[in-house]
């Protein structure tokens, strides 16, 4: 389904893109050039996107036994770095624009374009992001809130382009601080966006109420004693949790062996965000330690 979205979303942005700069060109608006530049600059981040899920589903091998999850998450960097270096151009190439501002105001076809791009910016931030959350990606939920910038920015488009043309005499720079903010809104997004998955790829434990819940699957279970350690990392979709575990220090190896296979299956089971769970079987603490049974040396 991720994929679709994207395939769908490469389509849409390539049409957008033309629409906005041809419109832009043919209206004399700076603001729907720069929207044109951006929708094109989602070109190539959603094409990021679509490879970067096509990598991150492949499955785990010999030399990835982790998966290839983190695909997903350098992806969504990746998509942040490109749309915060295409702001910084928006917004100086516009700026650069008053020094030859035109003397007629821009033409009307250029909001039809800006109010197509409201309309199906709006219709793909709604599906990425809710889409994005529920399967825990952060690249499509990253892309998503980039369409939502690109709702912001076309409608100051659109605001700067209708003032221009309302009352040129007052408002004709209107147009190229609309293509300005629009810029700035890019900017903002790739900051964001850069900055959500660099936690990711530093091994920023999991949300405190997930780590809570795993200890709490852990805890229910017949022979667990207690949870000395957990910690959680995220690789690409899903989580890999480390739990040291705490059993009665008299029970044999195969006992503790068992009680830990329980409690890995249980938590992948009833915690859907986890993919796997590395269990460290410890002493309970306090507990009288197994007699020792070698016969010392003469």
């Amino acid at each position: 389904m991720a994929r679709r979205v994207a395939t769908f979303s490469v389509a849409a942005n390539a049409v957008l893109a033309v629409a906005n700069l041809v419109a832009g060109v043919h209206a004399g608006s700076a603001a729907a050039r720069a929207a044109g530049v951006e929708f094109g600059a989602d070109v190539i981040t959603a094409l990021f996107l679509y490879f970067g899920l096509w990598f991150a589903s492949r499955p785990a091998d010999s030399e990835h036994p982790y998966g290839h999850g983190r695909a997903e998450t350098v992806t969504g960097l990746i998509i942040g770095v490109i749309l915060a270096l295409t702001g910084v151009a928006l917004a100086v190439t516009s700026l650069w624009g008053l020094s030859s501002l035109q003397k007629t105001p821009p033409g009307v076809t250029a909001l039809w374009t800006l109010g197509a791009a409201l309309v199906v910016k709006g219709v793909l931030m709604t599906v990425k992001i809710g889409l994005g959350r529920r399967l825990g990606s952060r690249a499509l939920e990253a892309d998503g809130w980039n369409d939502s910038v690109d709702v912001l920015s076309a409608l100051a488009a659109t605001v700067a382009l209708s003032l221009a043309r309302l009352d040129p005499e007052r408002f004709l720079m209107a147009d190229q601080f609309g293509g300005f903010v629009v810029g700035l809104f890019v900017v903002m997004a790739g900051v964001t966006v850069a900055g959500q998955t660099s936690r990711e790829l530093i091994d920023t434990m999991p949300p405190p109420p997930l780590m809570a819940e795993i200890r709490r699957v852990a805890l229910a279970l017949p022979g667990v004693r207690g949870v000395e350690k957990c910690f959680g990392r995220k690789t690409g979709l899903a989580y890999h949790v480390d739990l040291h575990l705490e059993v009665d220090a008299t029970m044999s190896v195969r006992e503790a062996h068992d009680i830990a296979t329980d409690v890995r299956f249980a938590i992948v089971r009833e915690v859907p965000q986890v993919t796997d769970v590395l269990v460290h079987v410890e002493p309970a603490s306090g507990a009288a330690p197994i007699p020792e049974t070698l016969t010392p040396r003469a």
